[in-house]
Parts: structure tokens; C-alpha cells; sequence
């Protein structure tokens, strides 16, 4: 059963980034702005590898930021985003 809701979240969370990768690439903000956004979004997908239910609140803050048209608010180093 705990694995049924595991695949539910996978397949949520890859859909989720399919839409996030689409919606930077598509966002209408400075260069310096999208660079940051595109590599939150990098240290998003690869951290879904390990802890999928953290990656997925991340995401939810990162699509937050794109909506408004600002930069990341998750700032690198902060614990759980893959960064030493």
C-alpha cells in the first residue's frame, strides 16, 4: 500500500517538473533571474532521486517564485537542496 503512494508521489512530482522546466524556460524575467531559477530547478530534480516528499515541497516554493516572476526564495546551502 506504502508503495502505491510512493508511485502516486513519483508521478505527481515528475509531471510537476515537466511543468516547471516548461514554465522557466517560458517566463518572461531577467537572465540573472532564469539562471537562478533553471539551477534551483536542476537542484530540485536531482535531490527528487532521494527525498522525493522534500523535493516536492520545494518545488511547490520554486513554482511560487516563477508564478511571481522573482528569483528563487530557497537560497542554495539551505538543508535538503543537494548542496554541500
Amino acid at each position: 500500500m506504502e508503495r502505491d503512494g510512493q508511485l502516486e508521489l513519483y508521478d505527481l512530482v515528475a509531471a510537476r517538473l515537466k511543468d516547471a522546466h516548461r514554465a522557466v524556460r517560458g517566463s518572461q524575467v531577467s537572465d540573472d533571474t532564469r539562471r537562478a531559477l533553471t539551477r534551483r530547478l536542476l537542484v530540485i530534480t536531482a535531490a527528487a532521486k532521494h527525498d522525493l516528499p522534500g523535493a516536492a515541497r520545494r518545488l511547490e516554493r520554486l513554482m511560487e517564485d516563477v508564478d511571481a516572476g522573482r528569483p528563487p526564495s530557497d537560497p542554495p546551502g539551505e538543508p535538503g537542496d543537494g548542496t554541500p
